[in-house]
């Protein structure tokens, strides 16, 4: 008697966790807010990168706004190893359009952005959005049950680019310096001959 209950035990045990991980989305698909929230996500990148900005933007509905809505961003970053740190909460930017903005930057060989919103009305009372889970955004390499995926995954490993080397700003001014200190030579020597 005691091994079925022991087995009906296991049987809901792993039952409710294959609903905890569908609900999470798929691995790699990012887990975005539905129509049922008093807000919309202006902006939000996607893929999140090591070392580079990620940024948020959400706007509150007009009623949330008229009846006096605030909120509270609060994101949380997993690494591929599978240690998430603390959730952290932003003082995110605020504009009188009711606009909520807040930028990260996720450390080297992190998985993914997790994210949520916490509401606070009029009333005090307070709502988190999604409720007990959260909206995700991947990273463009993730370790994901034995491989890698992502835009940056590459074979056993990721292959992530520096943040500076997405910008491009320094080796092109270098080039140009190096440019036009050939041409000034150039000049003078054509100069110094006549």
């Amino acid at each position: 008697m005691k091994s079925a209950a022991w087995l009906m035990v296991l049987v809901l045990a792993v039952s409710l966790q294959t609903t905890v991980l569908a609900a999470e989305g798929e691995n790699g698909e990012d887990v975005n807010p539905d129509n049922d929230v008093p807000f919309s996500v202006l902006e939000r990148t996607t893929p999140s990168q090591d070392g580079a900005t990620w940024e948020l933007s959400i706007e509150l509905d007009q009623a949330a706004k008229d009846n006096g809505t605030t909120v509270v961003i609060t994101t949380q970053i997993c690494l591929n190893s599978g240690v998430c740190d603390p959730p952290v909460n932003h003082d995110a930017t605020t504009d009188d359009a009711g606009v909520y903005t807040m930028e990260l930057t996720p450390p080297e060989d992190h998985s993914y952005v997790n994210w949520r919103i916490k509401a606070t009305y009029a009333d005090d009372s307070t709502e988190n959005f999604p409720d007990g889970n959260w909206y995700k955004t991947w990273s463009s390499c993730y370790y994901d049950d034995g491989s890698y995926g992502g835009k940056h995954a590459d074979g056993d490993g990721c292959n992530v680019p520096m943040a500076e080397e997405t910008e491009g700003a320094l080796p092109a001014f270098g080039i140009g310096l190096v440019l036009v200190a050939v041409a000034g030579a150039i000049t003078v020597g054509i100069f110094q001959r006549q």
